[in-house]
């Protein structure tokens, strides 16, 4: 029933080692630290966070960020610009994109989205038990093995992530990234990496060359992290606990069922808010300004307003990455509906 993971919200929401221990340490490391040392410290530290419950999950962030860096790279190179200096040069919107440059997107495209799909669809329990079960009710003997493995937390997150990385170089929407160790740090920024919200590159692009550290973020990060804990602890976990034992529950009156359905309903928003807040609160203590993520969805009067309210940084990536990209509904009713 749990949205989130145990290890997971022991670790960022109450942990001790977490509050008292880490994060003091990198607040500490971030304000003493020079400019030029602060990614690569955030890089070490978010790959320190994100190995803590299983290393192995690693390698496959390192994989993510891998492929997607040198893909940027290759759309600049194949425009016939130069790798050299300082900064790389934005892509003009308007220039015909080579076959090539969409050769090294559609290499990010299939390498990320086919990882995603292994592990979340097909390696993963979730699609071999979706499958047997579609085997079963067909009549069939057979049946895939499950192989029990964990889901890698986050992988939807920072797959999503680093993807708009390559597509905003490839629109032109954003400059690409020289250093390797400032793409890594995009990826792998452990404030908001488990939960999100998913950052955008265009939206945070410039802030990894210049960005400032000062007493009002620090304040205002303090008091967004404070607030997504309450929420986390206070209203989310007990809230956890009505849902649990309602939906445990052999057999109950029918408003005791809708007694756990609210309570649930409440659970999944307080989990997700909170942790959309804890990452807001953690990236202006680092110096970094996150969009919000959630705006009061359930005030919401429509389905649509609803979609627009509740996890904004995915229904946008959603719309902007996909939605339109298919036409969105400028290609009539039908095709509206399909994509």
């Amino acid at each position: 029933m749990r949205m989130i993971p145990k290890w997971l919200y022991v670790i960022v929401a109450s942990s001790h080692i977490f509050i008292f221990y880490f994060l003091p340490i990198v607040l500490l490391l971030n304000y003493l630290l020079p400019f030029r040392l602060l990614t690569l410290m955030l890089v070490l530290v978010s790959y320190l966070f994100y190995g803590w419950a299983n290393p192995q999950w690693l390698v496959l962030l390192f994989t993510n960020s891998f492929i997607d860096y040198f893909c940027g790279l290759a759309l600049v190179k194949y425009s016939g610009r130069s790798l050299s200096g300082p900064d790389l040069p934005l892509l003009p919107k308007d220039e015909p994109r080579t076959r090539r440059q969409k050769t090294a997107l559609a290499v990010s495209m299939v390498s990320n989205l086919s990882i995603l799909g292994f592990f979340k669809y097909f390696y993963f329990d979730f699609g071999a038990s979706t499958v047997n079960a579609a085997l079963a009710a067909a009549g069939a003997t057979s049946q895939l093995s499950l192989l029990h493995v964990a889901l890698p937390i986050g992988i939807s997150f920072y797959t999503f992530q680093s993807m708009s990385y390559a597509i905003d170089v490839y629109r032109g929407d954003a400059r690409p990234l020289k250093s390797p160790i400032d793409f890594a740090c995009f990826v792998a920024m452990f404030s908001h990496q488990l939960a999100g919200p998913i950052i955008r590159y265009w939206s945070i692009a410039e802030q990894f060359r210049h960005r400032t550290l000062t007493y009002e973020k620090f304040a205002r990060g303090t008091a967004f992290f404070s607030l997504g804990l309450s929420k986390k602890i206070l209203l989310a976990n007990p809230m956890a606990h009505i849902a649990d034992s309602a939906f445990a529950a052999g057999a109950m009156h029918w408003y005791d069922a809708w007694y756990g359905i609210v309570a649930y309903a409440f659970q999944i928003y307080f989990d997700f808010s909170a942790y959309s807040d804890m990452a807001v609160g953690l990236a202006l203590m680092l110096g970094f300004v996150f969009r919000k993520n959630f705006d009061d969805p359930y005030l919401a009067t429509s389905i649509t307003e609803f979609w627009r309210r509740w996890h904004i940084s995915l229904s946008t990536w959603l719309r902007d990455y996909l939605y339109v990209p298919l036409g969105g509904n400028r290609l009539g009713t039908a095709r509206t509906y399909i994509n």
